[in-house]
């Protein structure tokens, strides 16, 4: 039996979860989800409690289990608390600026770099240096944080660009600087 799978999902109060033939809506304060599973999996919503079980020892079933269980824990806690990713951005002259729902990236380039919010992801700009990216939908808000440090990733050499918070990058030595006779 999954280890993680077969773990009860604690509904916390103030959060609402409905199970539709497995089309799980989950309902909290900061928001709205839904998301169609399996329906060979079963999905039991009691008072406060979400079990998931599955139907066989499949390698299928086993493999929908734990996953299964994840994404209604992260729906779960995305809209009780939100998930957040904070991005550095590193280099000389490069920095963000917020205005409005728009943060403009000055990356290096010869021209700016825009990011816009969505309706569901949220852009904040504490200090020059560190964009936060903010949501409820777990997946949404990794795929967006990767998809700004794409517009410039940190390089081995100088560590210049937009990496994680926290995230460690390999250096390389640079040329040697020995002239060849």
């Amino acid at each position: 039996m999954s280890r993680i799978g077969r773990m009860p999902i604690a509904v916390p109060a103030g959060v609402e979860v409905k199970n539709d033939n497995n089309l799980i809506t989950v309902k909290g304060p900061k928001g709205e989800l839904t998301k169609q599973f399996s329906t060979e999996l079963g999905i039991e919503v009691a008072e406060g409690v979400i079990n998931v079980t599955r139907p066989s020892d499949d390698k299928k079933h086993r493999s929908l289990h734990g996953l299964t269980r994840t994404l209604i824990a992260n729906m779960v806690e995305g809209v009780t608390n939100g998930y957040s990713k904070t991005l550095e951005i590193e280099g000389v002259g490069y920095r963000a600026a917020k205005q409005g729902n728009k943060v403009t990236l000055s990356l290096g380039y010869s021209h700016p770099v825009v990011i816009e919010e969505t309706d569901t992801i949220k852009l904040d700009v504490p200090q020059p240096n560190r964009v936060v990216v903010n949501g409820i939908d777990k997946q949404a808000v990794g795929q967006f944080a990767a998809e700004v440090r794409e517009k410039r990733p940190p390089e081995p050499y100088k560590g210049k660009g937009i990496r994680y918070a926290g995230e460690h990058i390999i250096r390389k030595e640079g040329k040697s600087g020995k002239g060849k006779k």
